[in-house]
């Protein structure tokens, strides 16, 4: 469908002159990205209403005034308050197979398709102004909590749907299409659609739904740690899993197996991936939801955190020649997004990058990603071997989990190419036990490792409600704090509000120790050195040690004695 430009239907209806256009095109040309009704509307030559006139002209689509008319709480109970506020949306009619929702955003083709895809409805758009649907949403929706509260409360009492569930799971024989039919009835897709949109708007990066003898869990995580929601129904609990099953694509009829899949939306415009684990327990399925927010994350090395020197020194590094350069940490610290953002950096024309991850998590233009498949034996090792006859210039070795895919990296390396990869350690000295104990040899460690980047994700205090505090004198001995030193510095904490959900944390800080490796550090590992001779040895060299790291982000009030002493292990 070619549709006539904005512009020039706002001259078509009289709204502004041509002259006024040209001066409109101009001042776009001046902001890339700008939309050119916003714009008319900033510079005041047209109004809210008229855009959205133009806007229903435009896509040929009717436009509606909401004003002060009531909405019928059985519409409104169509659509959750989250989806109206992440798509701009708000219903005006259902005739039992069609909600029609006005949007003050008929542009977006992909809102209609998502919609549909979440509630199961045939959805007709209509058009109105941003100032009425942003009053509407404000008037009829009353807050989130409420909102989960009431979903479960309305599934507690439904006796129709207590009935099947039970009906279901105590039958002689398993019903597959009684089973599809209760994980497809709409308060289960209504309680699942909510929880996962509100995990996503609170960028939370898991979700989990846990089986127990007498409730139901779910629980979300966010900044590193698990929240729990208001719990379902326990009879429930085969129906939500069933539901997300059926959405992975994985085999409903199979309970007794674990199982991986994953779920692709478009939620805002936005692509979201949902990499899903399911595990059979002793009281049914637990499934937890990995959310992969590409929009959230920035893959930029300036955005990542490291201060200058740190990240100086790992910019050096990034332009050797070759040798393999190893980022540490527990699952969850942003080992991926280091490595990424380094990528990304280094993606240039004349260098060939190549990539083997489990999954790929995010995808980079100009770099050749290879997914990891156990299934059909496509293993680190085994692609990594395909990945050295394709002549690149630098690998990512998703992770080195074992001997013969870290055997083929340090050939890899050997050969001329530049290696990065992860492991998982407590910090940068340490990661060469860990080698050895691999079974690598030690001269083979020394010839190839140019550097180990440890980090860690730490929260940060909420600045809403910063306040000073007095931590306990054995959180402060652990982070070298002693009586005496006491008074020289200033302890903050935050007290908790709505910005922060009164965890008094909002956001989290990276903390990084980088050890470059240098002659006389190989030679400590030639002669079997310890963890801590080594790490000794790299603090004189001007190594910055994880939890001194983050001593001085207590010290400047961006985080907490407790979550630094927490997150990281004594040097000492």
């Amino acid at each position: 469908m070619s549709t006539r430009r904005i512009g020039q239907i706002f001259v078509d209806m009289g709204f502004i002159t041509d002259q006024q256009l040209q001066l409109l095109l101009e001042e776009q040309h001046q902001q890339p990205g700008a939309l050119l009704g916003k714009l008319a509307e900033d510079m005041t030559l047209i109004t809210d209403e008229q855009l959205a006139q133009a806007l229903g002209e435009q896509m040929n689509m009717k436009v509606v005034t909401l004003g002060d008319a009531p909405i019928a709480p059985d519409l409104l109970e169509k659509l959750t308050e989250t989806m109206a506020q992440l798509y701009r949306v708000i219903p005006v009619k259902f005739d039992g197979r069609r909600l029609t929702v006005a949007t003050c955003d008929p542009q977006n083709l992909s809102i209609q398709d998502e919609l549909r895809t979440f509630l199961g409805f045939e959805i007709e758009m209509v058009v109105a102004s941003e100032r009425e649907i942003k009053t509407a949403i404000e008037r009829f929706y009353s807050s989130e909590s409420l909102s989960v509260e009431k979903i479960v409360k309305e599934l507690t009492e439904d006796t129709e749907l207590f009935a099947a569930a039970t009906s279901l799971l105590q039958g002689e024989k398993f019903s597959l299409d009684g089973a599809e039919a209760l994980a497809d009835s709409a308060p289960v897709r209504k309680l699942l659609n909510l929880v996962m949109l509100l995990a996503i708007k609170d960028h939370a990066s898991d979700i989990h739904f846990e089986p127990f003898e007498d409730e139901f869990k779910i629980r979300i995580k966010a900044e590193g740690v698990l929240y729990e929601m208001v719990p379902p129904p326990r009879h429930l609990a085969f129906a939500i899993t069933t539901r997300i099953k059926v959405m992975a694509n994985l085999d409903i009829a199979e309970r007794r197996l674990p199982q991986d899949g994953r779920i692709e939306l478009m939620v805002g415009g936005h692509q979201i991936d949902l990499r899903v684990s399911v595990l059979p327990t002793m009281f049914g399925e637990s499934v937890v939801m990995r959310i992969l927010d590409r929009s959230v994350v920035s893959l930029s090395l300036a955005k990542v955190g490291m201060d200058e020197v740190t990240m100086a020194g790992f910019r050096k590094i990034m332009q050797r020649p070759n040798g393999i350069v190893l980022v540490t940490g527990p699952t969850g610290s942003g080992k991926t997004t280091t490595l990424y953002s380094a990528l990304s950096e280094m993606n240039e024309i004349s260098e060939k990058l190549i990539t083997t991850e489990d999954p790929v998590e995010y995808d980079i233009d100009g770099i050749v990603q290879i997914p990891i498949d156990h299934d059909i034996g496509v293993t680190f090792a085994s692609c990594l071997r395909a990945i050295l006859r394709q002549d690149p210039d630098i690998i990512l070795v998703g992770e080195i989990r074992d001997l013969e895919t870290a055997e083929i990296a340090v050939q890899a390396s050997l050969t001329g190419h530049l290696v990065f990869s992860t492991l998982h350690t407590n910090d940068a000295p340490s990661t060469i036990t860990r080698m050895k104990d691999m079974g690598i040899p030690t001269f083979l460690i020394t010839a190839t490792v140019e550097a180990i980047l440890a980090q860690r994700l730490v929260r940060r205090i909420c600045t809403k409600c910063r306040e000073e505090s007095d931590p306990p004198m054995e959180i402060l001995l652990d982070l070298g704090v002693t009586e005496e030193t006491r008074s020289q510095y200033k302890f903050y904490r935050g007290k908790g509000c709505d910005g922060c959900n009164n965890t008094g944390y909002k956001g989290r800080i990276g903390l990084f120790e980088l050890m470059v490796m240098n002659d006389e550090l190989r030679d400590m590992i030639m002669q079997n050195a310890t963890s801590d001779e080594l790490r000794t040895k790299a603090v004189s060299y001007g190594m910055i040690t994880l939890r001194d790291y983050g001593k001085q982000f207590v010290f400047d009030g961006f985080t907490t004695a407790e979550e630094i002493v927490r997150e990281t292990v004594h040097d000492h």
